[in-house]
């Protein structure tokens, strides 16, 4: 079977079989059955993740999205344990049902149709202004080893293996359920204003210690304009009384609002940004519930409208990258020259902010970071990917040298040297997954190619 990635479709991939698990039984059967085989395992959920994460060529796909129940909620702990294919909706939902005072503190943006298994593997963050990256909700997994054991993790239960599985890709088991910690359900307000990336940082310090929850700053992405990657729409999220009311229907952008916004994003990026902030900032002041606004429109295979007008085959690939907040600006700056002449489409990037991880093997958070997110354009063509390629490794250096890192999930662009820069540990972890799984049962194409890299 072929299969690919949802977002940038740059990882066809043939795999030997799928199989799609009801329970943690079945997993761990399936593990077997591959061991038996002589066979090697992958995993994929929502198959977001670009790097090649889920998918390995000629393996055993096991795909978790089966696993979609909601086992146990602890009313009085604020915790909820979940298998592991659940993605956000059904969660939030069952939540607001079972439990409505308590709610997920932060999800992926983007998209929804995404697993907790895939949040977990990827070590995820939100939108949240001082909160660290998804390690700091887990309270505990479960996970099938390679040995065909259910085994359970936590800071205080196989702690190792813990920091390890938790932005470890998939590589040392296939989750099957996550204990979340919840946080109390809040009635928030959004206040909107366009703003400039000068202070950018300042204000958003500013912006937490009024007690604002979550906020990003959307940036303009015509290189030819003089606002580019310095204006942009400042959005924050502050509590309000719990009895607020909130209105029946909220001004949001349909689906043909998005559609139209994508195709200007490709072809006229001023006035894309333009109606972009109007909208948003028409809604400031509108309330929302603090789990619910984490919700985004997505349209799949959104692209394909694009590539029959303009006669060409294309997608987006995403990187992300960090740096301390007092380099945002300089950083940018630097950007700014960069990509004003290197002929990058940026169709859309924004700024968000993380805590330090200080609890995963491999933390990409490695201090209290500003984070720049941008979605390149990418031909289907050798000069295309090329130059993609030579984008992504540029905005790689420009982090490095204000002591920044990148995001490993969205790529594999990156160098030896910047692999190793960012991620010095990256060889210890590669040892400690041959200590896990010596017959490296878990294999994928990305865990391929970083093994081939650093040999």
């Amino acid at each position: 079977m072929w299969v690919n990635d949802v977002h940038s479709q740059q990882n066809r991939t043939r795999v030997a079989e799928v199989v799609t698990p009801n329970t943690a039984e079945d997993v761990a059967a399936a593990v077997e059955k591959a061991a038996q085989d002589g066979r090697a395992v992958s995993i994929c959920g929502g198959r977001h993740a670009m790097g090649a994460q889920p998918f390995g060529t000629d393996t055993l796909l096991i795909d978790v999205r089966g696993l979609d129940g909601v086992r146990r909620i602890d009313i009085e702990a604020g915790l909820v344990q979940a298998d592991a294919g659940i993605q956000w909706p059904a969660l939030i939902a069952h939540l607001n049902h079972q439990a409505p005072a308590w709610a997920i503190a932060q999800k992926q943006t983007g998209a929804d149709q995404m697993t907790m298994a895939g949040a977990l593997s990827a070590n995820i963050h939100g939108r949240g202004l001082a909160m660290t990256p998804f390690v700091g909700d887990i309270e505990a997994f479960t996970l099938v080893d390679a040995h065909g054991r259910v085994r359970t993790a936590s800071r205080t239960q196989n702690p190792e293996l813990f920091a390890l599985a938790v932005g470890g890709y998939g590589l040392f088991g296939v989750v099957t359920s996550v204990t979340l910690r919840l946080v109390p359900r809040r009635k928030i307000t959004r206040v909107v204003e366009l703003g400039w990336t000068d202070d950018l940082a300042e204000r958003v310090e500013t912006r937490i210690g009024d007690g604002f929850l979550y906020g990003d700053f959307q940036f303009a992405i015509d290189p030819a304009s003089d606002d580019f990657l310095r204006r942009g729409v400042f959005s924050c999220y502050r509590p309000v009384a719990d009895d607020t009311a909130l209105k029946e229907a909220h001004k949001e952008l349909s689906g043909a609002d998005w559609t139209r916004l994508l195709h200007l994003a490709h072809h006229d990026r001023s006035r894309a940004f333009a109606e972009y902030a109007a909208y948003y900032l028409s809604t400031n002041g509108q309330v929302y519930d603090s789990d619910t606004h984490q919700l985004s429109y997505y349209e799949g295979g959104y692209h394909e409208a694009l590539d029959r007008a303009s006669g060409r085959r294309g997608t987006e690939m995403i990187s992300e990258v960090y740096v301390p907040r007092p380099q945002l600006e300089p950083f940018l700056a630097e950007m700014r020259r960069a990509f004003r002449g290197n002929g990058a489409e940026i169709v859309y990037g924004t700024i968000r902010f993380v805590e330090k991880d200080d609890e995963t093997f491999l933390p990409w958070a490695c201090g209290r970071y500003a984070c720049l997110v941008v979605n390149l354009h990418v031909p289907h063509t050798e000069e295309g990917q090329q130059r993609s390629g030579e984008a992504f490794r540029a905005l790689i250096d420009l982090a490095l040298a204000h002591r920044g890192r990148y995001y490993l999930t969205y790529h594999r662009h990156a160098r030896r040297d910047q692999v190793l820069a960012a991620y010095p540990q990256m060889p210890a972890f590669l040892a400690a997954k041959r200590r896990y799984d010596p017959d490296e049962r878990f294999q994928s194409d990305w865990y391929r190619h970083y093994k081939r890299m650093l040999a």
